[in-house]
């Protein structure tokens, strides 16, 4: 007799006598289940990248640029898609990173989510003042998710990029865009580690060569720059790459600033005075 008929006829004969068969349950193999992986952050901030390349203009040779919202807007789902990216990133990974891969991480979070800011009551805004009140700030509310909490635009930029001993870079204020035509340009492209000195150098030259916000007034002897530093003056005094004053930061542009070598040669010396223009926070729309 096989085996396994000898096996089931002695059940039967065990079932017959009243004795219950001790039939073992052999239990299934089962293979533990891989752990989801979650995909790596794209460090390059590609999907950015093509976004800024389609909808943003440059103006003056990139002097300064507009942000096409309508355009943003057509592509929305994209925008989302990236801040889902952003979102996803732990706080873990992120402090595993690089300086400038941190840095540039939230650059881009800034800015990708001031666009997504403009784009909930675009069109029929003027200005991005005009998301907040009398007693508000279109910057204060947190409702970015970002590194495991909930953020404001102003916790990115102040709380992180402005933190105090974690990047003392005044060049953020060239980078960071607040939607406005006062403001530096957006740049075309997304800020990543490997490039971010030369990117953040040429965002401030951009910036010091634009007249209608930086300029040495020869009439008056006087520089008039744009009213970001002075909001800001404390941020040149930090001793990044050995600039301690904001007269100090002004010289190293007296070229882009002044148009005679003797007016240049003043503002190197920083015998000039400092005056501040009113700025213009009309939304940087494209037409």
């Amino acid at each position: 007799m096989k085996p396994l008929r000898r096996r089931a006829a002695l059940v039967t004969v065990l079932r017959a006598a009243g004795v219950a068969a001790l039939v073992p349950v052999v239990a299934p193999v089962m293979t533990p289940a891989k752990a989801a992986t979650p995909p790596s952050f794209d460090t390059t901030h590609a999907a950015w990248t093509a976004l800024l390349r389609k909808h943003v203009r440059l103006l003056r040779a990139g002097q300064a640029t507009q942000a096409h919202y309508a355009g943003f807007a057509a592509e929305r789902a994209a925008l989302t898609a990236y801040r889902a990216s952003l979102a996803a990133v732990t706080p873990a990974v992120f402090a595993a990173w690089p300086r400038a891969e941190r840095q540039a991480f939230l650059i881009n979070a800034y800015n990708a989510c001031t666009v997504e800011l403009v784009l909930t009551r675009y069109p029929g805004l003027k200005s991005i003042k005009d998301l907040g009140g009398l007693l508000s700030s279109p910057w204060k509310p947190k409702w970015i998710s970002l590194l495991g909490t909930q953020v404001s635009l102003d916790d990115i930029e102040h709380a992180m990029l402005r933190k105090r001993g974690d990047y003392d870079d005044p060049r953020v204020h060239f980078a960071v865009n607040c939607a406005s035509v006062g403001c530096p340009a957006l740049r075309e492209e997304a800020f990543v580690a490997a490039r971010l000195d030369a990117q953040l150098d040429e965002q401030a030259l951009r910036f010091m060569s634009d007249r209608t916000r930086n300029r040495y007034n020869p009439a008056r002897g006087r520089l008039e720059l744009s009213k970001i530093f002075d909001w800001y003056s404390e941020d040149f005094r930090l001793g990044h790459r050995g600039i301690t004053s904001l007269p100090g930061f002004a010289a190293r542009y007296a070229q882009a600033l002044a148009d005679r070598a003797d007016d240049r040669e003043r503002v190197r010396a920083g015998a000039v005075d400092i005056t501040f223009a009113d700025y213009d926070w009309s939304l940087n729309d494209a037409p």
